[in-house]
């Protein structure tokens, strides 16, 4: 019981975030979250594929990120799935991605939520928005690989 709450595992990953993002800094933030929405996280009831991050007034706040109701709750301790969530971060980090934002173009994709040491952590990245062209080349540099690795394999059996 006692190493399962030293163990980090992944809740959820986005894997969106990647395609349409080049991350160029990632941030390790908490997520200050309601007892509901803990056990709805541990159930896998999470959804951020369309998360993001936002800094507003000195704080950071994390939008999007769907975590559904816990079913076996009261409507009196319900919580909303799509609230905004502020995010748990040191002020010189906070006041670091403030003025990365400020630059054009880039924006904070959540990339994960995982546990670590028995509370909910979000990845955060600072990412700039990838173009057409740019989804094209990563796409036919992966196809690209895999064929390398393909006659590699078909090498190594002769």
């Amino acid at each position: 019981m006692g190493n399962e709450k030293n163990r980090s595992s992944r809740i959820a990953t986005n894997k969106k975030a990647h395609r349409d993002y080049d991350v160029l800094d990632k941030y390790e933030c908490g997520v200050e979250l309601k007892g509901t929405e803990v056990k709805s996280v541990r159930a896998g009831k999470v959804n951020i594929s369309d998360a993001f991050a936002r800094v507003e007034k000195g704080q950071l706040f994390l939008y999007g990120c769907d975590i559904q109701p816990w079913e076996t709750a009261g409507t009196w301790f319900q919580h909303e799935s799509r609230r905004p969530r502020r995010l748990l971060a040191h002020r010189r980090e906070i006041l670091k991605l403030e003025i990365q934002l400020a630059q054009k173009g880039l924006s904070l994709p959540l990339l994960a939520l995982y546990w670590k040491n028995g509370r909910v952590k979000a990845e955060i990245g600072v990412g700039r928005g990838k173009t057409h062209r740019d989804r094209r080349s990563d796409l036919k540099a992966r196809v690209e690989m895999r064929e390398a690795q393909r006659e590699v394999v078909r090498f190594n059996r002769r």
